[in-house]
This record gives structure tokens, sequence and C-alpha cells, in this order.
């Protein structure tokens, strides 16, 4: 668990950098989503979430610019905009959009945890392995912790394809899981990641990438 102190000293910052938690509507899961990062933040040496290197794994899709809030906040507003055209174009469906939020904005909550510890695991990986435990599971534990739905715990532990890939993953999930997949890829071809951290492996297809106005 995490005290009501430690929230309220980083719910600020928490807030700053991801104001898209106000847009939950259920009052209890927002609260949750605050506690959550609080104690994500409280394990490391990161005081904000703006501090945390803007990267997709260790070495892996490294942000030219920015920091992990910039990430979250555009696989937040993707994930929002699928969910939102198909309950438009398609009224029938049932999309709770609030755990799409949530766990759009949660679903890298073990990042700051894994970058905090990845040059003391890479040193010596013969004693905890390497990595000890990849953000996406550590974030489920987090997720848990801090009291947030199955649901959300499901999102961060299951987006990324080396955990998600090897279970059925709920249509919330599935929803984050494509749009960080996308974010990732599309900001690798307008030239918003550093190239050497891209291959064609890691993409999963030929690319090019179009110059910045700051290159």
């Amino acid at each position: 668990m995490i005290s009501e102190a430690t929230v309220a000293q980083f719910e600020p910052g928490i807030l700053r950098d991801l104001p898209e938690i106000t847009d939950i509507s259920n009052e209890g899961l927002k609260k949750k989503v605050i506690a959550a990062w609080a104690l994500a933040l409280s394990q490391t040496r990161f005081r904000a979430i703006s501090e945390v290197p803007p990267w997709g794994g260790p070495n892996i899709f490294v942000i030219k610019r920015g920091s992990q809030a910039d990430h979250l906040r555009g696989v937040a507003h993707l994930a929002v905009s699928f969910a939102n055209e198909f309950k438009t174009s398609w009224p029938e469906v049932r999309i709770d959009k609030d755990i799409v939020l949530a766990g759009a904005l949660c679903h890298d909550i073990g990042k700051p945890w894994e970058d905090d510890n990845n040059e003391r695991w890479r040193a010596d990986p013969s004693i905890c392995g390497y990595p000890s435990i990849r953000h996406p599971a550590y974030g489920m534990h987090l997720c848990l912790t801090a009291g947030l739905p199955e649901e959300i715990a499901h999102i961060a532990m299951a987006h990324s394809p080396t955990e998600g890939n090897a279970i059925v993953r709920s249509l919330e999930c599935t929803i984050v899981r494509y749009a960080d997949n996308t974010w990732w890829r599309i900001a690798g071809v307008c030239g918003l990641l550093k190239p050497e951290t891209m291959t064609q492996q890691i993409m999963g297809f030929p690319y090019s990438i179009r110059q910045t106005d700051l290159d």
C-alpha cells in the first residue's frame, strides 16, 4: 500500500504530467491511478513522470526529446480515439472508455523502476538476470498493490508482445496494445526516434525516416 502523505507529495506533478487523468469519469479509478503512479515514482530516484527517460525498452525506440510522459499521453490519445471511433460508428459495441484511458496512462507504469535498476542488472546478470523483471510485469505488481482493478493490471502486463502474446488480451488491452505499437512506429518514421535504436526487426517492416524540422 501507499500512504496518503506519499500520494499528496507526488499528486501535483502527476496531474501536471498526465492531465488526461482528469478525463477519467470514475472518481475512485482516477484516485487509484494517481496513487499507483505515486507508488511507482516513490520507489525510484524519479520525482516526476517527466523525469523518466523516453524509451520503449533499454536502448530501443529512444525518443530524441521529451519524456515518458509524452509517450504515455500520446498512447492515451490514440487509444481513446480508437475507442471513440468504434463507439460512434458501431454504437452496439461495449468498450469501457475509463478502462481504456486509465490503462493507457498506466501501461508503462513499471518503467521508472526498470530504468532505475537497468545499470545494476546489466553490470552482473548472473545475480538477478537482465532484466530481473521487465516493466510490464512490475507494472502489473504496482497496479495491484495500489488497488487498481484487475483490468488495468492486465493492460500493464499484457500491452507488450513479450508478455502479452502468450495470453488472450481483453478488448481494452487490445486497444491499448495497438495504440502503443502504432505510436512507436509512427514516431519512428516521423523522425522522432534516434535511428540507431530502430531496426527493421524491431519495427516489423521495411521503413524510411522523414527528417523533422529539428534535423
